[in-house]
């Protein structure tokens, strides 16, 4: 099972990327998906979550700034991040909500002041 992340970069403070996560053995369909983000010294922590219904949540920090969704047709979820912050930058990894698969290697988004 692999799981990959991709579309990071190092963009300047108030830009903005889009990031995609796709699989060739998972079908992420009936599971509730979800972006996670890892910076450097820190802990991983989940950033936003999609349910199977397309319902969604994201955490305080990058409300309003951050979307998740997906789409079933290309297997594919995305998260697309406005107004980047320097303390955004982190890597950024695609898994179930439930962590159901092996991590993957992630994509490094770096946000420059």
């Amino acid at each position: 099972v692999q799981l990959q992340a991709s579309g990071g970069g190092l963009v300047q403070a108030g830009g903005s990327l889009r990031l995609a996560c796709t699989s060739s053995s998972v079908i992420f369909r009936p599971y509730a998906m979800a972006w996670y983000r890892q910076a450097p010294g820190k802990d991983r922590e989940r950033v936003a979550v999609i349910q199977s219904n397309n319902n969604r949540d994201v955490i305080e920090s990058v409300k309003g700034r951050f979307t998740i969704s997906r789409s079933g047709a290309s297997n594919t979820v995305y998260l697309q991040m406005n107004s980047l912050k320097p303390e955004d930058t982190a890597v950024y990894y695609c898994n179930s909500a439930l962590i159901a698969f092996p991590w993957g290697q992630g994509t490094l988004v770096t946000v420059s002041s």
